[in-house]
């Protein structure tokens, strides 16, 4: 009865994750801590990996209907998405080559950067460029997709946020359409770390289906959410939701 009270609680956990990524990015944010406090006695990589296949699902999800809505660039997307994948796995290999504690510091200050920025900028976001995408744009879409994709297999948190971010400030998209672009290289990355941690064995394969289908219907509650509010409601979910990341990274840096 016991397990079944604690999946029932990371059910709860799992669909705010999936709505909150699929507006903004950033579920990990919520359930990564709580399947660390379920599973004390799992190792890192088992939590890791399951809190992977559930925000996958989710991720999919949310993309799916970002698509049937949003016309992708997808010029752009398909190199952004193929860099970030191959990076996503590089990063995962690396994972004791870089000092984590420096990586937390940085990203902490250049989440800051990123918070003030957008609140600064009242009209970010709010009107989407159709760019011409020749080779300058794939290439910085390449450039950052790697980028992005080794961050999220050596490290992860606020990942969405960046990609989120990405696209808005880099290629001129609205929040909308950053915030779909930005789904289908989270999809990219989530896969990727899958030919990681599935041959290892760090699943927990009962719990990780149960709860992905919680995260699925958090994540078309999210999704429904930003197209009827549209971009100036992702704009505000996306500050508050850096200011609550900037604030749990400074508490476990500082405190």
């Amino acid at each position: 009865m016991e397990y079944e009270t604690i999946l029932l609680s990371l059910g709860f956990f799992a669909f705010c994750a999936g709505l909150i990524d699929a507006a903004v990015g950033g579920g990990g944010l919520v359930l990564l801590p709580a399947l660390m406090h379920a599973f004390p006695t799992r190792s890192l990589a088992t939590v890791f990996g399951t809190n992977k296949i559930i925000a996958m699902a989710g991720t999919v999800s949310s993309a799916f209907a970002y698509f049937k809505k949003v016309t992708i660039n997808w010029k752009l997307i398909l190199p952004t998405m193929l860099a970030a994948f191959i990076f996503s796995f590089f990063g995962a290999m690396s994972v004791s080559l870089i000092p984590k504690e420096l990586m937390r510091y940085i990203v902490f200050f250049l989440l800051i950067l990123i918070a003030i920025y957008t609140f600064a900028k009242k009209d970010l976001g709010k009107i989407h460029t159709v760019l011409q995408t020749g080779k300058k744009e794939i290439a910085l879409g390449l450039f950052f997709g790697a980028l992005i994709g080794f961050y999220d297999g050596i490290f992860g948190p606020g990942t969405g946020s960046f990609l989120l971010f990405l696209f808005v400030k880099v290629f001129a998209f609205d929040f909308l359409n950053a915030s779909a672009s930005a789904k289908l290289v989270n999809v990219a990355t989530n896969i990727s770390a899958m030919f990681f941690f599935i041959p290892a064995g760090h699943i927990l394969w009962m719990a990780g289906i149960i709860l992905a289908v919680c995260n699925v219907l958090g994540s078309l509650a999210g999704t429904a959410l930003a197209f009827k509010y549209g971009s100036g409601f992702i704009r505000i979910f996306f500050l508050i939701l850096l200011i609550f990341l900037i604030g749990r990274m400074g508490y476990d840096l500082f405190f």
